[in-house]
Formats: structure tokens, sequence, C-alpha cells
């Protein structure tokens, strides 16, 4: 008895001390009180101390707790009243937040400097007779200007010629500045990558082609006398275990400016989410750089997970910058371990600074176009704020054949590096290019909304040495076009000189526009070509698909942050409204999400003076 009853203690014993070895699982859901909506990216921390974690894209979130800690939970979200929550012994705790209206209009009236540190200033601007809050870094931030397209006369411009673009960077960075209480600069905002950043519901490609051909063609919500002409790409999705295996070199930045909690700490935790998913045929290396570079990983095989998270947790910053030697480095390791027909690349990590290295950006494009050209591509994934250099990243990327991201938060994360692996490592159509001829019987003006950075001569569609953008498995590409009809007065002045007389098939057609799309396999130099053609054959707004309408409400959010002169009739309002509408079936959250910033962006740009 004695001897039972001393196993019985000692079982007890081991209980209890294996429940506060796991420790106090604490989950739960973080909605909107007013709605019931989740809220994603909810920040929620243990007070009084750093341990936290952040809620999902639908709301969830999970953290383990010390049992014989008093836990308090601070949930806290930009437009929303901090809640703090006595734990206890409880494990589910759910949160409805109230929305603090107050705090955004006196973000916008009062500026942010002293709230983020002195990380951006507020400068007023007048638009259409308002004032606004337009915040601006004061650090080293870089963009590239971009120069909307305008219209362009079918008589004198019949073709539009551009490269496909798959990065979403500038939605997930536009994200930070909102998040943060201040619209993005101008030239941050990409709107061919803010509509590229979600999923549409295309249908799969059939036969050999990589990608299916999708095309809808409506009435322009913010301009009704014209017309919108959406085409979708989707790429073949396939699954894990069927992708080829990979040769990945990650290359971190570890100088200095990256101790910020939101870069190298970041960094980390990123990419311990896709080391995670690593498979047994794939092979991790690890190249850092910093006052001069090194392997810190030697390619390792991707079921050793102990030690590829070894040498990234001992990653730590300081120094100055040498991109230039760690990029050549993890070529060289790349190189070494290259595996015939699989996927070879470089993931670049960084704030975005290469100031010490390779003496010109031409050198350094050089080389990596050398690369591309043996089968090594690179990604860059971009990190924190205040010395981000956007231009620079995304012309690695564009070089490199690979994707540009940038990550603000784990979520993110856990979007490009794992939902999205496919897309982002695995090419399935390098080179894609589209050309789009229109017939002036029916269309007088057309201009490409986005992609001003992806123009290409027209020429280049069928010249096969031209670099252009890549597809990866499961990616969608879309591309919207605003139309002037026939008949309708346009933005463009007549030519002096010429007239040009149209064909006898396009006199006697109805065809809209011819679209061709050149593509070229991974691992081919011939391009291929696909043709189809567009029908003047509108349908009502109300009957067009989901993808239709809410690819549209993602434009107009892009317009309206830009201040486009394009905008037409586009307002918040109508934004949101039509972006609701357009929400259709959104397991992740993403298209909620947006909804969300327009409704923070619009109080953001709320007029000074009322």
């Amino acid at each position: 008895m004695k001897k039972l009853l001393h196993l019985m203690l000692l079982s007890l014993f081991v209980s209890l001390a294996d429940a506060h070895a796991f420790g106090q699982i604490v989950s739960g859901r973080i909605t909107d009180q007013d709605d019931g909506s989740p809220i994603p990216g909810v920040n929620i921390v243990k007070k009084g101390s750093t341990l936290g974690t952040v809620s999902d894209v639908n709301g969830h979130y999970q953290i383990e707790l010390d049992p014989a800690d008093k836990n308090i939970l601070v949930f806290s979200f930009l437009g929303y009243v901090t809640q703090e929550v006595d734990v206890g012994k409880r494990t589910i705790v759910d949160v409805a937040l109230s929305a603090d209206v107050q705090q955004l209009q006196e973000v916008v009236v009062t500026g942010l400097a002293s709230q983020l540190q002195g990380r951006v200033a507020g400068v007023s601007v007048v638009t259409r007779g308002r004032k606004k809050q337009q915040y601006q870094p004061v650090s080293q931030e870089s963009y590239a200007k971009i120069e909307e397209s305008g219209f362009q006369k079918v008589t004198k411009k019949p073709l539009s010629t551009f490269s496909v673009d798959v990065d979403g960077a500038s939605y997930s960075n536009m994200r930070r500045y909102i998040e943060s209480g201040s619209l993005p600069p101008k030239d941050a905002v990409r709107v061919e990558e803010m509509i590229n950043y979600f999923d549409y519901d295309y249908a799969q490609p059939e036969g050999e082609t990589p990608f299916s051909v999708n095309y809808e063609l409506s009435s322009c919500p913010w301009n009704k006398k014209n017309l919108l002409l959406h085409v979708g790409l989707q790429g073949r999705k396939i699954e894990m275990d069927q992708l080829p295996p990979s040769n990945i070199v990650f290359l971190i930045d570890v100088s200095g400016s990256m101790s910020d909690p939101d870069k190298l700490p970041l960094l980390k935790s990123s990419l311990r989410l896709l080391v995670q998913h690593l498979r047994p045929v794939d092979r991790v290396a690890m190249v850092v750089y910093a006052g001069s570079s090194g392997l810190v990983l030697p390619s390792t095989d991707g079921n050793r997970k102990d030690v590829i998270l070894a040498a990234l947790d001992k990653l730590s910053a300081g120094g100055s910058t040498a991109g230039g030697e760690g990029l050549k480095l993890a070529y060289k390791v790349a190189a070494r371990n290259f595996i015939e027909e699989g996927n070879n690349r470089i993931v670049l990590a960084t704030d975005g600074d290469f100031n010490v290295g390779l003496q010109s950006n031409d050198e350094m494009e050089q080389l990596i176009e050398e690369e591309r050209k043996r089968g090594i591509s690179i990604s860059v994934l971009g990190f924190g704020r205040g010395n981000i250099k956007d231009d620079k990243m995304e012309i690695i990327a564009d070089k490199g054949n690979g994707n540009y991201s940038y990550i603000d938060n784990l979520l993110e994360a856990q979007k490009v590096l794992v939902s999205e692996f496919g897309g982002t490592f695995f090419t399935i159509a390098k080179d894609v290019k589209f050309q789009l001829e229109f017939n002036p019987v029916h269309v007088t003006e057309y201009r490409l909304i986005g992609y001003e950075n992806r123009i290409l001569d027209d020429e280049d569609f069928d010249n096969d040495k031209k670099d252009a953008g890549e597809i990866g498995a499961g990616h969608s590409v879309t591309a919207l076009y605003e139309i002037v009809p026939a008949g309708k007065k346009g933005t463009a002045s007549g030519l002096k000189y010429q007239n040009s007389q149209p064909s006898e098939v396009a006199l006697t057609s109805n065809d809209l526009v011819t679209l061709k799309l050149r593509y070229k396999k991974p691992d081919g130099f011939r391009s291929q070509l696909v043709e189809l053609v567009v029908k003047d054959e509108p349908v009502a707004l109300e009957a067009t698909s989901a993808n239709f309408r809410f690819s549209a409400s993602v434009a107009q959010f892009g317009m309206l942050l830009r201040d486009s002169d394009k905008r037409g009739s586009a307002t918040w309002e109508s934004t949101y409204d039509l972006a609701v509408n357009a929400r259709s079936d959104d397991p992740k959250g993403y298209r909620a999400e947006m909804i969300r910033l327009v409704e923070t962006a619009s109080l953001l740009d709320t007029p000074l003076d009322n």
C-alpha cells in the first residue's frame, strides 16, 4: 500500500512538473466589437515582459505562458482601444476590441513625429482644395519615381507591350505605413503590385501551357463612360512534395542598421518558418555580410533543421554593409552546390542598403544577370523601416529572375515563405510578356493601370533575348486596362500629319482587342506564343465576378493613395463599398484586411480644417 501511494505521489509530481514545463497555452480570437469581424495583426504582449505574438489573418492567436506567473495580456492595434486581460487559469481568451476613432483623428491632426520617435514627420500638402496630412520618411528610404501612364490614342499607338510582375512588396510596405499612422509616399505605391498581392479564383490551366488566361469586360467603376478590361493569368499549382529539390543560399544582412526589432529579429523568426518546411531533398547554406562577408553554414540537408536553426539563432547585427562581397560569395556557394533541374536560388534578406563592395549598381546588375543565365536566381526579402532601398531591391529581384517581398510582420512571412512557397521559389514560366492590339473601330484610347516600370518596346515582344518577368507555381498575375470606347470623347488631341485607316477585319469584326502572350519554359531559350481575342461584349458591373470587382477596388485604392488624376469619381467610400461587395470567399482574411486599411486610410486623409 505504501509503495502504491509512493507511485501515485510520484506520478502526480511528474504530471505537475510536465504541466509547468509545457506552460499554459492560451489561445483565442480577436474581433471588432461593432461588427464581429476578425482583426489580423493585433499585438498581444504579456504585461511587463517582451513575450508576445500577433493575431493571424482570421484574428486567432496562441501564446505560451508560465502558469506560476501573474499573467496579464495586453491587446493593442492602431485605431482600437487597448485592452488588458487578466488570464488567470483560463486557456481560451477571446477579445472584442472597440474602435478608437478619436485616436486616429488625433493622429491626423497632430502628426506622428513624437509617436514614431522621430522616424516620420508631417508635411501639410494641398490636394483638390483640401489639406491632407502626408508623412514622408525623415530617414534614408528611397523609391524609384513613378510617372503614371496616361491614355494612349489607338490610331497613334495600337500596341501595348509589358512584362508581367508578381511582386507584392509595395502592398505590404503600404500597409506598414498605414498601420503606423501615415499615408505612404506616392512613389512607394505601385498599383500593379497591390493588385497582384491577392489570389484570384481563376481556373487552373489545362494542357501543356503552364498558366490559364482569363478575362472580363465591363464598365469602369470610377468612370462609367469607359470600359474596364480585366486580364488574369493563373499559374499551375504544384503540391509541395512534387516540387523540384531546392539549393537555397540565405544571404543575410547583419550590418549595424539591422539591429532594430523589425529587422534582424523579425528576419530570423521569418526564416525559421521557412526552415520548418524544408524537405530532406532540399539544401540550405547561409552567408552573412557586414564589415566583411562569411559562410556561417555550409550547404546542409533540409532534414537537419536543428543545425540550420542553430546557425540562424547565433546571428547578431554589427558593422558596415559589405553587400557586394556577400553577393559574390553567395553565388559561389550556390554554384558549388548546384542541382541540375532543381531550384537554385539566393534569398537576400536585408533592409536594402549595399554601401560597401561592388563599385557600382551596373557592376552588381551585370553579376546578377550573368548568374541568372547560369540558372541561379535571386529573390529579395525587405525588412524594417528607415533604411529601405526599395528601388535597388526591386532591380535586384527583376534582374535575377526572382521576387521582391517586403516582410512587415510574421503573418507576411508565413504568406510569402510558407503558404506561397511554390510561387516564391519555383518558376514555371519565364520571360512572360503581354502584347495587346486594340481595334480602332471599337477603341479610341486606352491606358494600362500600373506596370509603369515594366513597359517594353513593341519590338521587344518577339525578341527572345529580352528579359521579362517570371510566374511561379500557383501564382496569379492580373492586369487592368481602362478603355475609352469608340464614339466617346478621348483625352488625346488628333494627329496633324497622319490618319490611320482601319483594316477590313477591324471594320467587319466585333473584336475589341487581340491579346498575345509569350513565355519560355524555365529551362528554355525559345518563347512560345498564346493568342486570343476579346470581343466588344461588356457585361454589367453587377454581373462580373468577385475577381473583377475586387481587383478594381484595389486599383481604386492605389489611385487614391497616389492622389492620381486618373481616379475619376473614386472615393474612399466607393472603394470600400466595391471591396466589401467583392470580398467573396476569403479564408485567410487578406481581403478583409485591405478593407480595414481603406477605412484607416480614409481617416488619415481627413481634412485638417474641419
